[in-house]
Formats: C-alpha cells, sequence, structure tokens
C-alpha cells in the first residue's frame, strides 16, 4: 500500500501495521517504555522478568513498547535504558508477541551508518509482521560522539543526511549519493520494510529547521511541556506540513496509591493518583497528542498491579484497547 494513502477513519497516511493501529487523528492510544521496572535508585535496571512483563502489556491491551537507543552508559546522563542494544532486543520480541507495536524512541542516526540501521530495521519490521515504529533522533550525549570519532557539532547534518539514505534504500535499486555512501542502482538492499517505507517519527527538533521538520518524517515525538506551549508546538507543526501526521509524547510517572491525588513533577512526568493521570491523558488528547508512552522507571508501587489498574481504569477510555 503506498504511503501516501489515507485511511478516512485515521486521517493520517497508513503505513505498516504498528503504525495504523496506534494512531488515529484525534484520538490517543497509550503504550509503555522498556524496561517495565522501577529502578530509580540506579543506572541500571535489573531486566528481572522484562519479557514476561512485556507480554503481561500486550495482554493487558497497551498499544506499543517503546525502547531506547543508549550506545554508552554515561555517568552524567545517568539512565543505561534497557541495556540491549535495540535492535537485537527487537528481533526478541518479535518472537515472543503477536499484536503489539514495538518502536524505538528513539535511533540516534548519526552515531551508526545508515545501511546498518535500514537493514536492521527493516528486518525486524518483516519478523514482526510490520509492527516496527521508528524513532529518529539525532543525540543529546555529547560524551558518546568523541567515542566514535564523529563530530558532536555536525550531527544535525549527519542526521538529515542518514534520513535520506534510510529512506531510499526502501526503494527497489536506488540511485544516489551523500556523505555516507554512494549506491549507483547495480546492488540492492534486502529485506524490504512490509510496506513502502518504514515509519520515522523525528524526535524533537533533530538540530533542523521548523520547516524540515514539518515535511519529513511521518509523525513526531515531543517531551512534555505546558499544555499551552505543546498545543501550540503540535498546531506549528501540522499548519505547516503537507500532510497531517501523528505526535507522541513520553511520560515519566508513579501511580500513587490516593486514586485522586494531585499531580507533583518528576523528572519529565509526574507523581499522580490514577484518576489524574487519567485527566492528564485526555487533556493531551484534546490537545492533538496521539499516543503517549508511560515511562514506570520512578513508580514505587508493584508494577504489575500498577499494569493492570491502567488497564483496568485508563485504557477503556482510549483508542486501542480490544
Amino acid at each position: 500500500m503506498h504511503s501516501s494513502y489515507r485511511d478516512r477513519y485515521s486521517g493520517f497516511p497508513r503505513l505498516n501495521n504498528g503504525y495504523n493501529a496506534i494512531f488515529k487523528a484525534d484520538q490517543l492510544s497509550i503504550g509503555l517504555v522498556a524496561p517495565i521496572e522501577n529502578y530509580s535508585m540506579n543506572t541500571a535496571p535489573t531486566l528481572l522478568n522484562h519479557i514476561e512483563r512485556v507480554q503481561l502489556a500486550e495482554r493487558l491491551g497497551f498499544g506499543a513498547i517503546w525502547l531506547r537507543d543508549v550506545p554508552f552508559n554515561v555517568p552524567s546522563f545517568g539512565d543505561a535504558g534497557q541495556i540491549f542494544d535495540p535492535f537485537v532486543y527487537l528481533g526478541l520480541l518479535a518472537g515472543k508477541t503477536t499484536k503489539i507495536a514495538l518502536g524505538v524512541a528513539s535511533i540516534i542516526l548519526p552515531l551508526r551508518h545508515p545501511a546498518h540501521t535500514a537493514k536492521a530495521a527493516a528486518s525486524v519490521d518483516q519478523l514482526c509482521g510490520g509492527r516496527l515504529i521508528l524513532g529518529i533522533a539525532s543525540g543529546d550525549r555529547p560524551e558518546e560522539y568523541p567515542a566514535m570519532n564523529i563530530s558532536y557539532s555536525e550531527r544535525g547534518q549527519r542526521f538529515r543526511e542518514s534520513y535520506q539514505y534510510i529512506r531510499h534504500l526502501a526503494e527497489s535499486h536506488p540511485q544516489f549519493q551523500n556523505a555516507f555512501g554512494a549506491v549507483c542502482g547495480d546492488l540492492d538492499m534486502l529485506p524490504k520494510p512490509t510496506e513502502a517505507h518504514l515509519p520515522l517519527l523525528i524526535t524533537g527538533s533533530s538540530q533542523q529547521s521548523p520547516d524540515w521538520l514539518a515535511n519529513n518524517g511521518d509523525g513526531w515525538i515531543t517531551f512534555p511541556q505546558p499544555a499551552a506551549i505543546q498545543e501550540h508546538f503540535i498546531s506549528h507543526l501540522r499548519n505547516n506540513a503537507s500532510e497531517s501526521k501523528p505526535v507522541m509524547e513520553p511520560l515519566y510517572i508513579d501511580i500513587t496509591h490516593d486514586p485522586d491525588a494531585l499531580p507533583q513533577p518528576i523528572h519529565l512526568g509526574y507523581r499522580l493518583g490514577i484518576n489524574q493521570l487519567y485527566e492528564y491523558l485526555k487533556s493531551r488528547e484534546e490537545i492533538g497528542v496521539n499516543h503517549i508512552a508511560l515511562n514506570l522507571r520512578f513508580n514505587k508501587e508493584n508494577i504489575e498491579e500498577t499494569l493492570r489498574k491502567i488497564s483496568d481504569i485508563i485504557l477503556p477510555h482510549f483508542h486501542g484497547k480490544d
């Protein structure tokens, strides 16, 4: 199916199964960030029962599981993510799940050769039946760049050229040339994605101009901001884009025992009661956010009980749960 085709019910281009399942215009779906555990006191998670928790999330009706690309454990960053290389881990999750969308938020394009990124991503997309959604970013950990002999100041240009390279490799026998190499039509990259191209979501500005952001990629990942600022940001992107695209937002949460506890700020999120979480998510849906990935790193309550509580109380009010 060609990427420019729009589903009259979704309002967004039709891409692969994962993208189509979680992104609907004027609706919000809910996902989770891996690892699904509390490791607030440590840089690295334990990863105990990590597969079982992903499978539980799928059974409970969460729309997507999101991995992160953290090549090095940088002390100043203080978070090693899910530890495993995202593409290796995606291969495992592709075989351990059946319907939940598999996302990365986000692959640091300047730190990888785009041929490797394109082949790994297309391989995962085929293995999981078209459930891959690839967030892409320019990176925000300066310490990683000299470790790979790459200029941090040039990451914006490398991001753009990597993006174009990946897009071209979805074509049959592509012909193009940029700083990453020349592909002259006499060879081809296999496998291809399940559909015309991989869904690519651009994270933040990724060192790009507003016009470039508005007219490239298949959606946007933006960090939590006050409602008025977030609404303005989303409106600006959509008003300047050639077609309607979805917006995703990650959110750290700590669900309290009191269901009505008012939100208290934590790192990129809130400590709050389950009823207040519903109010927050509803308010984000109203300003145009289409997917929120919940991160339980700081969640003090039992993780399995928290997942079931969110499934029972929150998910029925939003798009995606059966």
